[in-house]
């Protein structure tokens, strides 16, 4: 089976394949749909599951968000619409990838203003 880390990369490459339509709502129900098979399964969570699991945490700090909505809608309110929040779900994944996956929580590399600016 496909680790989720490769699968998050096959969908940035090919959405509308994997979510019918691109965005982050889609993505994000379609990732829930993910968690519950495994689980149905009775899979354990891999190392990168673990992993991703602090992703809410992450996001939250990155915005400075203390509210309890979920990372794709903290990520939605901050992009102009579907579609573009999907791209900066992207950005913001590779970025919190990229930290040591061995228990060691994401160290925040740019603040929230330098990646909106693009948007």
């Amino acid at each position: 089976m496909i680790d989720l880390y490769d699968l998050i990369g096959n969908i940035q490459k090919r959405p509308a394949m994997y979510l019918g339509q691109p965005s982050i709502t889609h993505f994000q129900a379609f990732l829930a749909g993910y968690f519950f098979a495994r689980h149905q399964l009775g899979e354990p969570d891999t190392q990168q599951e673990k992993h991703f699991s602090h992703f809410q945490t992450w996001i939250q700090q990155k915005f400075n968000i203390i509210s309890s909505q979920s990372w794709d809608q903290i990520i939605l309110f901050f992009s102009q619409d579907e579609y573009k929040a999907l791209d900066l779900f992207f950005e913001l994944f590779d970025e919190f990838a990229k930290v040591d996956r061995n228990g060691e929580f994401p160290i925040l590399t740019k603040s929230i203003h330098s990646l909106t600016e693009k948007v």
